[in-house]
């Protein structure tokens, strides 16, 4: 393998690294959906009782679970007439990576503010 398809097949994964990250802060950034993975967090459900306590409607809460599927983040699996919904945490795993480096980053940097200032109160005695 060529060192240029190497860099074609890195950057290719940190593109689809990039979609899937994309996907999951979409389906975050709803609080119905969000408070469906918090539902689906004290176990499985049917889209029957997650759409109950939100008082909207079964095609409602079916395209708030699509996206969350779509995220990686809930699977479904149809059970004679019931539609069975659980937490598929992975993707989170992902996310939480990645806000993690974003925090380990500013944290540094934050730090290094500090000791900056910190020297700078020393200079002014």
């Amino acid at each position: 393998m060529t060192l240029t398809h190497m860099v074609q097949r890195a950057m290719l994964h940190h593109m689809v690294q990039q979609a899937d990250l994309d996907r999951v802060f979409k389906a975050l950034s709803d609080p119905t959906r969000r408070a469906v993975l918090e539902s689906l967090g004290r176990g499985p459900a049917t889209v029957t009782e997650l759409a109950e306590p939100f008082g909207v409607s079964i095609t409602a809460i079916k395209k708030h679970l699509h996206v969350l599927e779509e995220a990686g983040l809930v699977s479904t699996e149809k059970i004679g007439r019931s539609r069975h919904c659980r937490l598929g945490a992975e993707r989170l795993d992902d996310a939480m990576s990645w806000i993690s480096s974003y925090q380990r980053l500013w944290e540094r940097r934050l730090d290094g503010l500090d000791t900056y200032f910190t020297l700078l109160k020393g200079t002014e005695r």
